[in-house]
């Protein structure tokens, strides 16, 4: 088994950091409660330099957060498009970003739900048990207009269905009760200076 796969493809090796990050720029992470994470994103219609900057400056960004994605509303942009840098639970190291992504519905019968834990860069310091099914496919487009199929299990499925939520318009918050929602919240309150403080080091770190 390849121990690397770059858009959704086997690869022999691969650098710790995409190359899109040395391209990028720093942008802010947008935190629950912004409008723009709480609407669905629209369909990206222009396939070019602008939206390649963009994946650049979203690898970076998440690379800076120690995220394992990140989706184009979380750096304030409303647009159906997220990059991903995330191993699976065989330690398999999936790199890659999709555009206009849509998950495929998958069939209750074979469908098993794990209820693990589960962060977010735009719930900064909040950990939650969230149930997702073990198994993702996500269709979409590579920056280039080409045709894309992602497919994952376990950690990154989670990953997957994650940030399409995110262009949904929905935060992993939306999947818990109320009384999780508010310890998540809770934890936010109690962490997010920690969380920030780590974010800048790793900026200062990289401008070293």
């Amino acid at each position: 088994m390849p121990s690397v796969f770059l858009q959704g493809r086997p690869v022999e090796s691969y650098p710790p950091l995409a190359p899109e990050a040395r391209r990028g720029s720093v942008r802010r992470i947008t935190e629950v409660g912004d409008q723009v994470l709480h609407k669905p994103c629209r369909d990206v219609t222009e396939f070019g330099p602008d939206l390649a900057a963009l994946i650049d400056d979203m690898f970076l960004t998440m690379y800076i957060a120690e995220g394992a994605g990140l989706a184009a509303n979380q750096v304030g942009v409303a647009l159906r498009l997220f990059v991903y840098d995330c191993p699976d639970d065989d330690g398999v190291r999936h790199v890659g970003h999709i555009v206009n992504p849509v998950l495929d519905p998958l069939d209750p019968a074979g469908r098993r739900l794990v209820d693990d834990s589960e962060g977010c860069l735009s719930v900064p310091g909040a950990i939650m048990a969230v149930p997702r099914p073990d198994r993702a496919v996500v269709r979409g487009y590579d920056r280039d207009g080409a045709p894309l199929v992602i497919e994952g299990t376990g950690y990154f499925a989670r990953c997957l269905a994650h940030e399409t939520d995110h262009v949904d318009g929905q935060v992993y918050l939306d999947r818990l009760s109320a009384r999780e929602r508010k310890l998540a919240l809770r934890q936010v309150a109690d962490r997010r200076d920690e969380v920030f403080a780590r974010r800048a080091a790793n900026v200062e770190a990289l401008s070293a």
